[in-house]
């Protein structure tokens, strides 16, 4: 069994389609945990805000029976994947960390790099498993937040129930 965390995040129809999201893998993982909602600018692109946020639960299953959900999910979401690798997404799930795991290219690379370049990524995950350390870096998340340097994007935190 492998603790997991991922992180979800829209900015089309973004309080439904989160709310959506946020149901449906609680529905498919039980003990799953969820962070706290930030409202964020979109990062790379022009474009509306985004609400984006960590998850948390544990898995039994093979890591591409989770990636595959995870896809199906967005789909069923109606996220396209063609086009821009920065743009509007009705959802976006991505895994960040598989337990302890390290793993360079297919089927996902792990631990994402966005953990150390996004605020809106480290932020949540700090608030989740602050003592949980960087599988590579050996640093826990709380002390990487307290010494994030990059750009901002975090707007304000967002009042939504799950």
């Amino acid at each position: 069994m492998r603790q997991a965390y991922l992180s979800i995040g829209s900015n089309i129809d973004r309080d439904r389609n989160i709310r959506s999201a946020m149901a449906e893998l609680r529905t498919r993982w039980p003990d799953m945990v969820f962070s706290t909602v930030y409202e964020t600018a979109a990062v790379g692109f022009e474009g509306e805000d985004f609400y984006n946020l960590v998850a948390s639960f544990r898995a039994e299953e093979p890591l591409e029976n989770v990636l595959d959900t995870l896809r199906e999910l967005e789909d069923a979401h109606g996220r396209h994947r063609a086009g821009e690798k920065f743009s509007a997404r009705t959802l976006d799930l991505d895994l960040l960390l598989w337990g302890d795991a390290v793993l360079e290219g297919d089927p996902v690379t792990l631990p994402r790099d966005e953990i150390l370049r996004f605020d809106f990524v480290l932020r949540p995950l700090a608030e989740l498993a602050p003592e949980a350390r960087h599988p590579v870096n050996g640093e826990c998340f709380r002390d990487l937040w307290a010494g994030f340097t990059g750009n901002p994007s975090i707007r304000r935190s967002v009042p939504l129930a799950d």
